[in-house]
């Protein structure tokens, strides 16, 4: 079954076609945190990444999106960004998941709490 998933799917890690192309261009070029695994061909003119998971482009660092977008050219691997010490951890977009930030007046959290930031304006 999960032969028949990687024939046909591309959002569980990779197809057949691109574990091919990467068995036979591919150079593997390093690892992410989440086991996501960044790949370039022989001459470095293509870039691309295996998911470990769901395909999400939000799961990417900062770090290797700029290398895989080209801004520049050494990967984290090599030529690791320096961090702020304010700086937090890189997370993935959780919107529409159980993980959204939900604000104090949004609807869909368990227990609305009352707003209390404005007043409605009444007429005299």
């Amino acid at each position: 079954m999960k032969f028949l998933l990687r024939l046909l799917t591309w959002w569980n890690s990779q197809t057949l076609g691109t574990q091919i192309f990467t068995a036979r261009k591919g150079v593997k070029v390093g690892e992410d945190e989440q086991g996501n695994v960044y790949y370039q061909t022989r001459d470095g003119k293509r870039r691309w990444i295996i998911y470990n998971g769901e395909c999400e482009a939000s799961r990417i660092s900062p770090e290797w999106h700029g290398w895989i977008h080209f801004t520049w050219d050494e990967p984290p691997t090599k030529a690791p960004l320096p961090h702020k010490a304010w700086e937090l951890p890189h997370k993935e977009n959780l919107t529409g998941t159980a993980g959204a930030y939900l604000p104090a007046g949004s609807v869909r959290r368990a227990a609305p709490l009352e707003r209390r930031d404005y007043e409605a304006w009444q007429p005299e």
